[in-house]
């Protein structure tokens, strides 16, 4: 079924290419934005430049909000399950219909035209729709730039159209709630309506690039940070929003590939995106010099608090969200690579952020483990990286990404195996979360001691130390590192109470093996000789 066409107030139409029209801003500069955002009472500037804004009700994704549309082309191919939703095409049409009656009747919007993947045998074409000028920002900052020259024969792939205040009725248009997220793949489009959360634009094209590139050109997408030493070694970081990949591979030392979104194809890791999009809770220029220094003018702030009386940014208040974030262009970064593409890897690191506390802060894995923690996914949600998570909570995110993973998990771990058995690359599972005891009693790790291991980790220092085998989860740990206390370690030199480290290891050992019941016929005696002994 085609899609109708829609008339802009003035003159102009839509279809599935757009006509400016009079109240049409088209690719304006981050400055124009800024200074329209603020006219509007939309935003503030605070004492660096940076425009602070409030994203409304929504300050996090809404996973139970997002939908595939059911169609010819996702029927059979999709994993269907929690978080790739099926909708009928029926209610696509629908609310794209009522959508461009929305953007009709505004007096103005903001168009901008953008990409995905720095390599260019990858490129994604992006025509962004926006009813408001910080969020046309956020494309500007997360999405790569077409040169001028590219623009005069741009032709998108891909549209998203971004309303806040269009609101479905859930009586009506086949969705749970008024906010919603809609990834139509027959028709290129990404509908996101009723939540003003900027994220939803940037994992809406992420699961767009997870369907596509490792079906159609043998590319791994990951869920990953990346960044590149002064020899070219490679570094890859998995994990979640809040287990570190954005600290940890903001490295002054090492040249940064992006800081959440990868492609690995034969020769190459490269960024499917042109900014960062990095949490700002408890942000210090001590602890993470490059993300605090990118907080400038051209940058944009979403839900934070200010001092009172001023407008310097408290950055450890919670008092809005805990998932305070800033989004700004990769060149932002002092040390970033570009373009963003890189070699292949020589250390991968899967980040958990164990909120039980009872795993090391770096093993090594093997083959067989890499497969099987990939596979697994563990971690905790944080506090603020989603709707309604407050504390702290164990769970198993496929591939470090489930939530944007729109083909069966086995795919990307079947792509990973084999690049590991080309690559021979180094496996390390990083524990970013609790030691001392869970989550309420014991400490999260440090962040000098993570980077300490993980330098070690990259220089080949803890090729050349000794390991000894945690029990029941059977990892290789090492017994020193430098600049790091030998008893942490441990992880259960760090509880006072050793019966109670015991039955937690035991109790999450437990939970490893149930989780892995819905993969395991898939999978071979190397990945399932890997789980914990339980």
């Amino acid at each position: 079924m085609s899609l109708p066409t829609i008339f802009f107030p003035g003159k102009e139409l839509l279809r599935l290419g757009l006509h400016l029209s009079d109240q049409v801003h088209y690719q304006l500069s981050p400055d124009e934005l800024v200074e329209q955002t603020i006219n509007r009472g939309q935003g503030v500037l605070n004492n660096t430049g940076a425009l602070c804004i409030s994203t409304g009700k929504f300050t996090g994704r809404s996973p139970k909000d997002k939908f595939i549309v059911v169609d010819e082309i996702t029927k059979d191919s999709i994993h269907w399950n929690d978080f790739n939703q099926p909708i009928d095409e029926k209610y696509f049409h629908l609310l794209y219909k009522k959508m461009m009656d929305h953007f009709s009747s505004l007096k103005e919007i903001w168009v901008r035209d953008a990409y995905a993947c720095a390599d260019k045998n990858y490129k994604l074409n992006i025509r962004v729709v926006n009813e408001n000028p910080w969020s046309n920002l956020f494309a500007y900052n997360l999405f790569l730039r077409p040169k001028e020259e590219e623009l005069e024969t741009f032709e998108p792939d891909w549209h998203i159209f971004q309303a806040p205040n269009f609101f479905a009725d859930p009586k009506t248009d086949g969705v749970l709630n008024s906010n919603f997220a809609i990834v139509s793949f027959e028709h290129k489009m990404i509908l996101i309506g009723g939540t003003g959360y900027t994220g939803e634009m940037k994992k809406g094209i992420f699961t767009v690039l997870n369907y596509l590139l490792p079906q159609t050109k043998n590319v791994l997408s990951m869920h990953c940070s990346a960044n590149v030493g002064k020899d070219g070694d490679v570094a890859v970081f998995f994990g979640l929003s809040g287990t570190g990949k954005t600290t940890l591979s903001a490295d002054p030392e090492r040249k940064l590939i992006g800081d959440d979104e990868h492609g690995w194809d034969e020769d190459s890791v490269f960024n499917f995106e042109g900014g960062c999009y990095a949490k700002c809770i408890d942000l210090s220029e001590e602890k993470e010099p490059e993300i605090f220094r990118a907080i400038q003018h051209g940058a944009l702030v979403e839900n934070i608090t200010f001092f009172e009386g001023t407008n310097q940014i408290d950055f450890n208040s919670k008092t809005i969200t805990e998932n305070t974030r800033v989004s700004y262009p990769l060149n932002f970064i002092s040390n970033a690579l570009e373009p963003s593409v890189a070699g292949q890897p020589k250390n991968i690191f899967f980040l958990t952020c164990d909120a039980t506390g009872v795993l090391p802060p770096i093993a090594k894995l093997t083959k067989g483990q890499a497969m099987y923690q990939f596979i697994s996914g563990y971690t905790a949600k944080v506090a603020g990286t989603e709707a309604g998570v407050k504390d702290p909570k164990s769970t198993f995110s496929a591939c470090f990404g489930a939530p944007f993973i729109p083909l069966h998990p086995a795919k990307y771990a079947e792509m990973l195996g084999k690049k590991m058995n080309t690559e021979h690359v180094n496996v390390w599972l990083v524990n970013t979360g609790w030691t001392g005891g869970a989550f309420g009693t014991g400490n999260r790790i440090k962040l000098a001691y993570t980077r300490a291991l993980i330098s070690a980790a990259l220089t080949g220092k803890l090729n050349e130390v000794e390991y000894e085998t945690m029990p029941v989860f059977n990892l290789a740990v090492p017994t020193v590192c430098d600049a790091v206390p030998a008893e942490i370690l441990n992880p259960k030199n760090t509880w006072t109470d050793k019966a109670a480290y015991d039955n937690k290891l035991q109790s999450l050992a437990e939970q490893f093996v149930k989780n892995f019941e819905k993969y395991a016929s898939g999978c071979g005696e190397e990945i399932l000789a890997a789980a914990p002994k339980v």
